[in-house]
């Protein structure tokens, strides 16, 4: 049987020469550069299976070692072993790296017979489906489920920086690409529809025709091979493509880190080539898994008045200033709210504050239950006209502002959910006296993806603070 390992070893050869510490000591004096006829090592098939191979140096000089097994899989250290699960001839080259620089010699390892039961583990099963499932397993993006695709830094656990929301990037190619993982001959199949994602970067490094679809950054032209090849590593938990395939979403690399391997999820992180310093995480489900979850819908009536210790509308703040309480005692127990606690809602100095509620589990039926209302109490002590910093040229207001906002929108979407919102806007009001104010959503009680209510005091996009109260607030029919 052909060595199909082989494919893409000089790259990852050069790889390991490139990325490797030079030494694993403190002590950086140059010495002198040793020569290949110092250096060897010996390949001796284990005890327990003939096609596990135990490696160990015994070069004449001191150094480190690193092992590009000419299987895709790589090692450091005397000794090391490697799995050879196909007969074929695989060329392991042992790279030392001394005081006085790096030498590199190769030795052929000659494998006589297949042994699939090396690919017989809980990793290469979830993977592929097992040996039995000769069309192999497909896997693309967890779309429905938010962080399926994020960047941060590359050091950290998480993608910190950015996290997709559940079905972020519906408008690009991403959502189209399917990686199949076939066990024998670890053979992978990549479909993309013509069409790979990244952003400037990748599509800079990538090249290629480029188009900008609806969920921003590129859609690059990428026409992919009939199959490619993969070597995953147990023993530092690395999914390697060969050929330069990726999943995806271009990043510069072929080389994944494995965070989860289960039956259900592939979660897996790489560090981009095209920048400096940005990881991106990528999760995957089987494809017959990939299935758009049911929310129901529920006509549920909403109502607090602040009276009680513990709220029935538990509002969560954002970007709120946090130096004062939320239930605050009437300002001006009078009609018509003589109640004894209402909400005091700070806009400290940022730009975009509000208080919101997120259903748990369902979304609004707004066929019936499509209004809310509430006691509103604008302080003229506020100051209204000083003009503050905005937060872009977009934002046409600078000061603060006499009224109230109340916006629907489809949580799922996260920092994108204003996109698709519908808000009513109170302006102008009255000063010093409690007002009763109602906000009509019957023109959208059709919609059936919003599950989060929104109120926003004094405006948004600058950052002049304000106090404000509201009170019986109700989402009701």
């Amino acid at each position: 049987m052909k060595n199909i390992f082989k494919l893409g070893f000089y790259a990852m050869a050069l790889v390991a020469l490139a990325s490797c510490d030079p030494q694993d000591s403190d002590d950086h004096a140059l010495g002198i550069m040793p020569e290949v006829s110092q250096l060897s090592f010996v390949a001796t098939p284990s005890a327990a299976k003939a096609n596990v191979i135990e490696l160990k140096n015994t070069s004449a000089v001191s150094g480190v070692a690193t092992w590009n097994f000419g299987n895709g899989a790589s090692g450091k250290g005397n000794e090391v072993t490697a799995s050879y699960p196909y007969a074929g001839d695989y060329t392991v080259a042992m790279t030392l790296y001394t005081t006085g620089g790096a030498v590199t010699t190769t030795q052929v390892v000659s494998i006589a017979n297949d042994d699939l039961s090396l690919l017989d583990t809980p990793n290469y099963n979830a993977l592929t489906g097992g040996a039995s499932n000769t069309a192999g397993k497909t896997w693309v993006f967890d779309q429905y489920v938010a962080g399926h695709f994020g960047v941060g830094p590359v050091a950290d656990s998480s993608p910190s920086w950015w996290a997709c929301p559940a079905d972020g990037k519906l408008e690009s190619s991403l959502y189209k690409q399917e990686f199949t993982f076939i066990q024998e001959g670890v053979k992978m199949i990549w479909k993309n529809n013509g069409y790979v994602y990244t952003n400037e970067a990748g599509k800079n490094a990538l090249g290629g025709t480029a188009i900008v679809p609806g969920a921003g950054d590129f859609d690059v032209e990428y026409t992919t091979k009939e199959s490619y090849t993969f070597s995953l590593d147990e023993s530092s938990m690395t999914l390697t493509l060969s050929d330069g395939a990726f999943f995806g979403h271009y990043a510069g690399t072929s080389t994944y880190q494995i965070l989860s391997l289960t039956e259900d999820e592939l979660y897996v992180k790489c560090a981009s080539t095209v920048e400096d310093g940005n990881g991106w995480w990528y999760r995957f489900v089987p494809k017959e898994k990939n299935v758009k979850p049911v929310v129901p819908l529920k006509a549920k009536a909403l109502m607090e008045d602040f009276e009680a210790e513990k709220l029935t509308v538990n509002f969560k703040r954002e970007a709120m200033n946090s130096d004062l309480d939320s239930i605050y005692s009437n300002p001006a127990p009078v009609p018509v709210n003589t109640s004894k606690r209402v909400y005091l809602y700070a806009k400290g100095e940022e730009f975009y504050s509000n208080i919101a509620y997120v259903a748990s589990g369902y979304k609004f039926d707004l066929s019936t239950i499509n209004k809310v209302r509430m006691k509103v109490y604008i302080p003229s002590y506020n100051d209204y006209s000083t003009e503050a910093e905005v937060a872009g040229d977009w934002i046409s207001v600078n000061t603060l502002q006499k009224q109230v906002v109340v916006k629907l929108q489809n949580s799922e979407l996260g920092g994108s959910a204003w996109e698709t919102q519908t808000e009513i806007v109170k302006a102008n009001l009255e000063t010093d006296k409690w007002i009763e104010l109602e906000f009509d959503f019957s023109e959208v009680k059709d919609r059936e993806d919003y599950d989060k209510i929104v109120i926003q005091f004094g405006a948004e996009g600058h950052k002049a603070p304000g106090i404000f109260f509201f009170d019986d607030f109700s989402f009701n029919e």
